[in-house]
This record gives C-alpha cells, sequence and structure tokens, in this order.
C-alpha cells in the first residue's frame, strides 16, 4: 500500500484497516512458525504497512491536537 493511497483513507477507514493488517500479520507469524510460508517477506510488507497507516493516524491526531 502506497502512502499516497494511505493519505486518501478517512480515520476510521484508517483504524479499520490497522486492525485487518493487524490480524493478518498475527496469521502470517503463526503460520509461519508451524510451517515455513511460499514468500516469508508477506510478513516484513504486511509489518511495514501497519508502521504505515499507525504513521499516518498518528500525524492526523497531531495535526488535530495542534489545530485545537
Amino acid at each position: 500500500m502506497k502512502s499516497s493511497e494511505i493519505r486518501e483513507l478517512s480515520t476510521k477507514e484508517l483504524e479499520e484497516r490497522i486492525e485487518t493488517e493487524s490480524t493478518l500479520l498475527t496469521r502470517l507469524k503463526l503460520n509461519h512458525a508451524v510451517s515455513p510460508l511460499d514468500n516469508p517477506l508477506k510478513i516484513k510488507q504486511s509489518r511495514k504497512n501497519v508502521a504505515r497507516l499507525k504513521t499516518e493516524l498518528r500525524k492526523r491526531e497531531i495535526n488535530e491536537s495542534s489545530n485545537s
């Protein structure tokens, strides 16, 4: 997911995406622990997506608090 796509999302959509990506990341980690994944880089990509989403959400929180 690109940062330009993330910026277009609403705050509610961001929170939903964070939840789904976190769930996916947990599932990938568990599956990888049981049996190796075909592409273990999916874990890395998922982790980075969660970080990007959380960063954008935090940026919006800071902007809201500074505008108030």
